[in-house]
């Protein structure tokens, strides 16, 4: 996947980059920017919704990153509010 807002040229480095990296340091890259997506959501969900408890942010960030029906086979309930 090419990245719009990135030169050809940079967009080319950053693949060749990956293709020489060793699997593991690839999957440790990947999971770093798995936590990283998952906090930012977070801390978007806790500026708009300040009063959340720690259940209710738990199945906020599931919708925003699984969607609605995996959030609500893990949760249940969903706000009719969560995006």
């Amino acid at each position: 996947m090419s990245m719009v807002d990135t030169s050809p040229q940079a967009d080319a480095r950053y693949h060749e980059l990956l293709r020489r990296m060793p699997p593991e340091k690839r999957l440790e890259a990947a999971m770093r920017l798995s936590q990283a997506v998952r906090e930012l959501a977070l801390a978007g969900i806790r500026a708009r919704h300040p009063g959340a408890d720690e259940q209710e942010l738990r199945v906020r960030v599931a919708v925003r990153l699984y969607g609605r029906d995996c959030a609500r086979r893990l949760f249940g309930q969903v706000p009719d509010d969560a995006t």
